[in-house]
């Protein structure tokens, strides 16, 4: 039962990183909620290790904080909405 809990808490808390990245990164992003709440949780991982790679202190998968999360967070949707925008850009006739 406490994996199952620790799951939505992620979840949760990966949605609210996202959707925060997501109000802070301008122009339109084509993802939905699903790929927000990956994001979210990708950029908490993000922004917990480079937390400990800085502080040095905690474990380095944690997420330390929520600024760094949605930092994190925010850094991978510009990258992911870079990447695609040139993708599709490449094969539009």
């Amino acid at each position: 039962m406490n994996v199952l809990v620790a799951l939505i808490v992620w979840a949760v808390f990966g949605l609210i990183a996202g959707a925060v990245a997501r109000l802070l990164v301008p122009g339109r992003q084509p993802i939905g909620l699903g790929m927000t709440i990956a994001l979210g949780i990708a950029g908490s991982f993000l922004g917990g290790f480079l937390g400990w790679l800085v502080i040095g202190t905690g474990d380095p998968l944690q997420a330390s904080n929520m600024l760094l999360s949605i930092a994190g967070a925010a850094l991978l949707l510009v990258l992911f909405v870079g990447m695609s925008r040139r993708r599709v850009g490449r094969h539009s006739y």
